[in-house]
Formats: structure tokens, sequence, C-alpha cells
């Protein structure tokens, strides 16, 4: 009897343990680059293995994880702003754990503890494997942490163990880490490490379960994602045979890459447009400047003239493809003849889905120590190229009036009655429809548009079901 008193008490004891566990709820602000986001998933989805519960409502949460990015200005203090915010809404409230992780958390790993008491736990992102390890220990001992190695192989088989339940209809996915290139603004080399490629079975069998749960477009990223190279048994599989590969699952409807660098822009990856029908026509493919003389300041090691022959032949392939690409304006050294020879490159080839910022210093890189453009000049030569990024833009939404297009359509709007979804070129479209258009591909009547959608009507008489 009193065995079978300990038991059941030692039962009980479990039980509210783990429903202890299990109420815990977790809140994540993601900041940053698609990676970053890729992340925040993958952290959930290992967080889950001890109970915790995502929640939206940040003062619901028991832990409180800022997935951080170090590549725009004043990074830093954004996250310790954040953290300020944290405390006021927690001022009355029983204190979560506060975890930094990402970039800014691998760069600044215990400096953060120290100037910060309210932060609990650093992690980089190379030690997310560890994270629920982490957690535990400091429930136990309310000890503060930092995890900050780069240990990129244990953290991706740990990873590759738990399934990536994503609920949506596209999905990234991480095929590479890291960066050799160690351009001379880039803070990259230093907070994510060296290019890693991730075994090619491990890829192929994480892009089928998302397929399997409903995913229909697959996001490849990486640092530099058409540097990928893993080698096996005497063969090298690059990004091409990753397409290739993604070919094959009838389910998946599209698939797209980002972000790439000049110099891994091969010939095989080009000649994947030719056969490949999945591959989406939109090639984002950063280009920094349009002066040969920045582009070496920067240590880039491609010109602009090499840059064009790939634009031509791509274009060679498919006339439809196009370009997006990021700019860096006032990078130091840069004179009004380099800046007009950025603006005559984006004249030639029309960008869309552009990105441009004016140069902020990081820390660390090369170019952190080197003078400034005048703060005034940079502004207007930024005002000047965002204006011609926007119109080419605007024109090409305004072309696509009255024209049918093929959308993806992801989900419904919030107001409950119209769908959205994206065009082959990543242009968003807002629709009427119904939730079974959801993971379909249908095509759209465009009937107005303006700088960032397009808005139309579904011609259901196309609508293509998924498979």
């Amino acid at each position: 009897m009193v065995i079978s008193w300990l038991i059941i008490n030692w039962n009980c004891m479990e039980l509210k343990k783990n429903l202890r566990l299990m109420l815990k709820k977790i809140f994540i602000k993601t900041f940053g680059c698609q990676m970053n986001e890729y992340d925040s998933n993958r952290i959930f989805d290992t967080v889950k293995k001890i109970g915790f519960e995502k929640t939206d409502k940040y003062e619901d949460a028991n832990c409180y994880l800022l997935n951080t990015c170090h590549i725009r200005d004043k990074a830093k203090e954004k996250v310790y702003h954040e953290i300020g915010r944290v405390k006021k809404i927690f001022r009355f409230k029983k204190k979560p754990i506060i975890i930094v992780a990402g970039c800014v958390a691998q760069a600044e790993n215990q400096e953060m503890l120290k100037r910060e008491p309210y932060i609990d736990i650093v992690i980089g992102p190379q030690s997310y494997h560890k994270i629920n390890g982490t957690i535990l220990n400091y429930l136990n001992d309310k000890k503060k942490e930092e995890e900050t190695e780069f240990d990129t192989i244990s953290k991706f088989n740990y990873l590759s163990k738990i399934k990536n339940k994503v609920s949506k209809v596209s999905s990234f996915l991480t095929i590479q880490e890291g960066c050799d290139k160690f351009c001379h603004f880039c803070v990259v080399p230093y907070t994510r490490g060296p290019e890693y490629s991730r075994p090619f079975k491990q890829i192929i069998n994480e892009a089928k379960e998302l397929i399997e749960s409903g995913i229909r477009e697959i996001i490849l990223l990486g640092q530099n994602v058409n540097a990928y190279s893993y080698k096996e048994e005497g063969k090298e599989f690059r990004l091409s045979d990753l397409l290739l590969e993604l070919e094959n699952f009838s389910q998946l409807k599209r698939v797209r890459y980002t972000t790439s660098h000049p110099k891994d822009m091969t010939e095989d990856l080009i000649n994947i447009y030719k056969s490949s029908n999945k591959l989406m026509p939109l090639v984002h493919l950063p280009v920094q400047s349009g002066s040969n003389k920045i582009l070496k300041l920067m240590n880039r090691n491609h010109t602009i003239d090499d840059y064009l022959k790939i634009y031509d032949k791509l274009k060679s392939i498919n006339p439809n493809i196009q370009f997006s690409s990021d700019f860096i304006i006032g990078y130091p050294g840069e004179n009004d003849n380099d800046f007009k020879n950025t603006m005559e490159l984006i004249k030639k080839i029309n960008f869309t889905n552009s990105y441009s910022f004016i140069f902020s210093p990081r820390p660390g890189t090369v170019a952190a120590d080197l003078d400034l453009v005048d703060e005034n000049k940079s502004k207007q030569r930024l005002k000047i190229i965002q204006k011609e990024l926007f119109e080419n833009q605007i024109q090409k939404n305004k072309s696509l009036e009255n024209k049918i297009v093929n959308v993806l359509v992801e989900n419904r709007m919030k107001d409950g009655v119209k769908l959205f979804g994206r065009t082959e070129h990543m242009t968003s479209v807002i629709f009427d429809g119904d939730l079974e258009n959801i993971g379909t591909v249908v095509q759209v009547e465009v009937t107005s548009s303006n700088q960032n959608s397009l808005f139309g009507e579904l011609k259901k008489d196309y609508k293509q079901k998924v498979a």
C-alpha cells in the first residue's frame, strides 16, 4: 500500500510538473532577414519539446525571445530599446525569461548580460540546438547563460530530427549559412561564421516534410545561397542539384532562392532556368553599387561587366526573368560619378522589388573606420535612387492591368473577405475568392494596381487545383 501510494503521489507530482511546463507560453519577436524568420520557426519547433506554446500576446508570455539582426544601423540599440519596452509591460507582473538570440547576441555575447541585467539568456544563431537545455538550466538555478559557439553541424543535425511544422502555403528552408566573402561593409562572417552547406539528403527530407504538411512554395535560404556545395562519396551537390531534385515533387508548385552573390552565379545554376518548371523567374542578385571603383572598395570581387553578363545570359534563356537587387548608397569614397553609374545600371536593368539603404558602419568590419560621405548628400542620393526604383515598380504593376497573372494563393486577408497571393515575380495580389483557393495556383485578371500590389478578379475558368 505504501509503495502504491508513493507511485501515485510521484505520478501526480510528475503530472503537475508537466502541466506547469505545458502552460508556459513563448512570445518570439523576429527582426531582419528571412533566415531569422526560418530560425524563429525552428526555435519554436524546438521549445515545444519542453512544453512551450506560442502566444501572439506578448503580455501573456512566460518567455520573451528577441531574434535579432545586426545588418542595419543601430541594431544593438534597438534591442536595448525593446528590452526597455518589455520592462514596462511586465512592471507589475511576473518577469518572463528574457532571451536575446540571433546576430546581435552573437556579436555582443557576454556584454549584453553585463549591460542589461534584465536579460537572462544570450544565444547565438549557431547554438539553437542548445536552447532547451539552456532554458531548463535557467529554470532550475536561475543562472544567466551565454551560448555563442560556432557549432553549425551539430545545430542542423539536431534540428533535422525535429519536424518543421510550418502551417503556411509558402515556407523558408535554410540550406546554407555563413559567409567567406568578407565584403568590407558586412558583419555576417563574424556573426554567422564561415560558409557551411547542409547535407543534401537532410535538406530534401525537410522539404518532403514541408510539402506533405501542405507547403506549396519553398524558398531556399542562405547568406550565400548559390555558394551551396556539399560533397559526399566523391560527388559535389550544388544549388542546381537541389533545384532539380525539388522539381520531382508534384505537389510543390514554386521554388525560389535567396540571397545570391554574383560570384557564385555559375553556369549550371543559370542553365536550370532552361529546364525548370517550378523555379520562379525572379532573380534576387545584390549588386550593391553600379561603380566598379566602389565594388572594389567593398571587396565584392565582381565587376559591373560580370553582373551584366549574368543578366544577358538569363534574359536570353527567358526574357520574362526579372531582377531585384540591393543597393548601398553613400559608401565611403562614393562620388557623384559613382552615384551616376549606379543610376545608369538601374535604368539599364529596370530592377523590380529592390532594396536601398544608406551605408551604416558595422563594428568590426573594414569599412567601420572609413570616412563617411556627407549625410545630407547620402540622403539626397537615396531619395533619387528610391524614386527611380519605386517608379520602376509602379510602371511594372501598371503594365499588368487588364492582363491575367498566375497567383499562388497564400491566405485570407484580415478583412475576412479578400484573398492574398503572389505572382511569379513576388508581387502581392489581392482579390475576391473562396477558402478553397488557398494553396492553389489561380489566374487573376488585374483591374488596378499601386506601387506595392495588384488588385483583380479571379478567373474561375482558369483555376488550377493543386495535385
